[in-house]
Formats: structure tokens, sequence, C-alpha cells
């Protein structure tokens, strides 16, 4: 069984993406309703964010609630916006306690007044944290993200403040949500599903990849740890040849 100390400190992947998948279908399993198992998801965000600042990661981004999600039965949005307000209250001394700045990338106006209203209180007040930054992907979307970042170059370029041979990947990264943040390293998946789903699209260009068919409630420090040592047994080239890193 691979624990936290089996982990090597010198080859951490600097940011850790997860998509959070499986807890409507783990409640139907346990006989409940849906919101059981985003009530159960909760309680695996918190063990991850917790297991991850003792490991050393210095940025997690979590995809809480995609730009479809908002598709989803009113009373399960409904009831999903209520529990990341009480979750933003509840896990403020947690993010304290563990040095952790809170930080948001998406479409924040689409969310409602109170959880938006939260959720800059609690940015602000773990603004000056400095060992973690713990992303939260909320009404986020990658097509979004990125039609929106040119359509930002393309206003700049036709008031003459970019030209276009100019235009690059850091004039790119500068227009995107995660502007704050470096390339993700290793995206986790759980739930057994081998899909993206419209996460993070251009910043996990050369992340390496990590599926488990383990639903999100159940996700844990064994889980967590297993995907961490799994990274650090792959060879990262970076289009480069193996020769050509030694």
């Amino acid at each position: 069984m691979n624990k936290i100390e089996d982990i090597s400190r010198e080859r951490l992947p600097r940011h850790l993406a997860i998509i959070m998948d499986g807890n409507g279908r783990w409640a139907k399993q346990q006989g409940k309703m849906r919101i059981f198992g985003h009530e159960n998801g909760v309680n695996a965000v918190r063990r991850t964010v917790e297991n991850c600042a003792k490991i050393g990661i210095e940025y997690l981004t979590l995809y809480a609630f995609s730009t479809e999600n908002w598709n989803r039965p009113k009373i399960e949005v409904d009831t999903l916006m209520k529990l990341l307000v009480a979750s933003l209250r509840k896990e403020l001394k947690t993010l304290h306690k563990n040095n952790i700045r809170l930080n948001a990338i998406g479409n924040m106006d689409a969310l409602p007044k109170k959880a938006r209203r939260e959720l800059d209180e609690v940015i602000e007040k773990t603004s000056g944290n400095d060992a973690m930054t713990l992303t939260l992907a909320l009404s986020y979307g990658a097509r979004e993200e990125i039609k929106q970042a040119v359509q930002q170059i393309s206003t700049k370029v036709k008031n003459n403040i970019i030209s276009p041979e100019n235009i690059d990947e850091t004039i790119i990264n500068t227009h995107l949500y995660t502007h704050n943040l470096p390339d993700v390293d290793l995206l986790i998946r759980t739930s057994g599903e081998h899909r993206i789903s419209n996460f993070l699209l251009w910043q996990i260009a050369y992340a390496e990849l990590y599926f488990i068919d383990v639903f999100w409630p159940d996700f844990d420090e064994q889980h967590l740890v297993a995907a961490i040592i799994n990274y650090q047994n792959r060879e990262r080239r970076f289009g480069k040849t193996s020769e050509q890193l030694i």
C-alpha cells in the first residue's frame, strides 16, 4: 500500500488538476439521491486538498462545475450552489490551517449572487496564504475560455494594441482564466471515464493523464499517492528523445 512517505519530493507535479467524476453514480449504488453523492464528494475534496498540502503540491485545480452542468435539473443545480456556499464557509479554517490560497476560474457572473459573494469573501480572506493555490473551476468551459481569449486579443489587434505577428503562446496565456497558473503537469479523472470533458484544453497540452476506476467520493490518500507515484515513474520528454534528456 502506497503512502505519502513513498513519494519523491524531487519530482512532484507542480500543478495537479482533477476531474472529480462519479458522485451521482456513487449515490445510485447506495440507493440514494444524487445530492447524497455530492455531499460525500465534499469530504473527498477536503481529504484531497489536505493531502496535497501535506505532499507539497503548489497548485491544485478542481473541476467543480462546468458550463454544461447548468443543463442539469434545476433542483440539482440549486442544491449544488447551496452546497458550494456552505462548504466555503465551513472550509475557511481548513484553508488557513494549511496556508492555502483560494482561487477560482470560469464565468463567475453566472453564479448566484450568494455563491459569488461567499466565494469572493473566502478568496479575499485567504489571499495572504502562500503554501498552495487551490483553484475551483466553476461555471468553467475550456472552449468558452479560449473563445473569450480570442475575442479579447482580436479587439486589441483591431485597436492597434497588439500586432498579429507578435501573438505567441505568452500573449494567449495572459488572456486565459489561468493566466496566473502554470501549465498542468498531471491530470487525474475519477470514475473510470476516459474523457477530458472540456477542461483546461490549452493548459494540459503536455500533462500526464491518469484515469482511475473509482468514484470521486471514494477517492482517498492511497489513490492520490498512487497517481503521483505513477506520474513520477513516467518519462516526460516534451517532444524530445530519451537520449536528449540525459
